[in-house]
């Protein structure tokens, strides 16, 4: 993991497109709560960023800390840069550090395609088995029940069975009392999507 104090280049490209405006801390769940002209204009700058950042430049933000990959992914997701699809995965199932999963799950649902479902349902295998840790399981349930509906699949379902991984994941310790139901994770994640979509409408990758 390579840290901005010690890393001239990637301290400058965090100037460039991860702290502007605080975007990190805006991307996700946060767009959906501000006013549209707000959400406009930070939409149309991400748009932006992801047509000017080039791959050489994605790859360093994704060496970072949790907040320069988060926005990675974002950016990634925007500019549709799906070459990065499999790093994407790989960081996914690692699940090094905290806040950027859920991101990648945005990405992978930005994508649409039988591979980004194979990625989340491999992560939901791994984690789902894991009631003791509180990941990014509902951000990926969420991204693969939108791609079940996108794709017309249902890879989704296995999981969601009355003696499926996903409740059983439920039960868990660190469950909240009040657990939120797989169809709300993917209305969230499919508006996020639709974040995502307009960027890239507003401006196209120019570095490809």
């Amino acid at each position: 993991m390579r840290y901005p104090d010690e890393d001239p280049e990637l301290l400058a490209l965090i100037h460039r497109y991860v702290t502007p405006d605080r975007r990190y801390l805006k991307l996700g769940g946060p767009l959906t709560r501000m006013t549209e002209p707000e959400r406009t204009k930070f939409i149309g700058e991400l748009g932006e960023a992801a047509g000017d950042i080039t791959p050489r430049e994605l790859t360093i933000l994704l060496d970072g800390t949790w907040r320069e990959r988060k926005t990675a992914a974002w950016l990634i997701a925007v500019a549709r840069r799906t070459e990065f699809r499999a790093r994407l995965g790989e960081m996914l199932l690692a699940s090094e550090v905290c806040f950027a999963g859920s991101a990648y799950c945005v990405t992978f649902a930005t994508f649409a395609t039988p591979a980004d479902a194979d990625l989340l349902a491999a992560y939901l295998d791994r984690y789902l088995r894991r009631p003791d840790l509180y990941y990014d399981q509902p951000a990926a349930m969420g991204a693969l029940l939108h791609l079940d509906a996108e794709l017309r699949a249902d890879q989704a379902a296995r999981f969601l069975t009355s003696d499926g991984l996903w409740y059983q994941w439920i039960d868990g310790p660190p469950r909240k009392e009040h657990h939120s139901t797989p169809d709300s994770y993917r209305e969230a994640i499919s508006q996020l999507c639709v974040f995502a979509h307009e960027g890239a409408e507003d401006h196209p990758a120019r570095n490809r």
